[in-house]
């Protein structure tokens, strides 16, 4: 695992129960710190190497996640009381926390 990766997975661990992030943030996070980084990059490490962290918490900028994680997910979701949106994407307006904004506390 790269060091860069090892980032990245901090940032998701950093996320609290009930919030989620979207991989674009992560990936301007990790760019502050590092000056290098993606979404698609930050998608990479979390396909990965993601499952030792809250990974249903790092989500697309629309909410959901990729279809094949989406029923482990809710489970995830209903247990941290997490705000969805009807189709299960989570509520972003209600939910995001940004490790950018975090990182600038």
């Amino acid at each position: 695992m790269t060091d860069w990766s090892e980032l990245v997975l901090d940032v998701a661990e950093d996320v609290p129960p009930g919030r989620a992030t979207t991989y674009g943030l992560v990936s301007e996070a990790a760019r502050a710190r590092t000056g290098q980084g993606s979404a698609r990059s930050v998608g990479a490490v979390m396909a990965r190497e993601g499952g030792s962290v809250a990974w249903w918490r790092v989500v697309r900028a629309d909410g959901s996640l990729p279809s094949h994680l989406a029923a482990r997910a809710a489970e995830h979701y209903a247990a941290e009381g997490t705000p969805l949106r009807p189709g299960g994407a989570v509520d972003l307006t209600r939910a995001l926390w940004d490790p950018v904004e975090e990182l600038h506390a």
